[in-house]
Order: structure tokens, then C-alpha cells, then sequence
């Protein structure tokens, strides 16, 4: 995990760069859960605003600034942290996360 400087634009533009096909902003609600799930390619997030829980063969919370880039094939659940949370998705494959 690092942290980054929170500029949406710069995060989606980076994202780009480094090939991902789909990029873009996303916003969940306080303790959204998201239930167990794998992801066929890579994903990679960063949080621009609280914090996001991953459980299962993932065991780790990414806060406002930090960058995650989620394991190809782990499975995982996710829970938003308690202020809700506003994050950058870069998708190696279109529609897996």
C-alpha cells in the first residue's frame, strides 16, 4: 500500500498510464458491505476520502491517501468505513470490480 497525493484527476490520469481500461470515481454510503469476490484481472484503488476493510484471503484497510492494489483471483469481502467512502477504480478488465 502507499500514499498518494489526492487529486482525482491525477489518480485517474495515472491510472491510465499505467494501462488500465477503465477508470473512474466511485462513492459508497457508511458501512457498505460488499460480499465475497474475486476479480479475474487486476484492480487497483485509491481512497480519496474514509476508508475501505478487506476480509477473507485479503486482511487489510486502506485509508484516505493510500493506494491498493487488489491480489488477481483472492477472494475478499469489503467494508466501508463508518464516514462512507469515495475512491479511484482502475479495472485491468472491464466490469470486474
Amino acid at each position: 500500500m502507499k500514499r498518494v497525493n489526492i487529486d482525482p484527476q491525477s489518480l485517474e490520469t495515472q491510472l491510465k498510464q499505467e494501462g488500465f481500461v477503465r477508470v473512474y470515481s466511485w462513492s459508497d454510503k457508511p458501512n457498505t458491505k460488499y460480499p465475497e469476490h474475486a476479480h479475474k484481472g487486476k484492480v487497483s484503488i485509491f481512497v480519496t476520502r474514509g476508508s475501505v476493510t478487506f476480509s477473507g484471503g485479503i486482511k487489510n484497510t486502506v485509508n484516505v491517501g493510500e493506494r491498493f492494489d487488489v491480489p488477481v483471483g483472492v477472494k475478499h469481502s469489503a467494508l466501508v468505513g463508518p464516514e462512507g467512502c469515495d475512491w479511484i477504480v482502475g479495472e485491468e478488465i472491464k466490469g470486474d470490480s
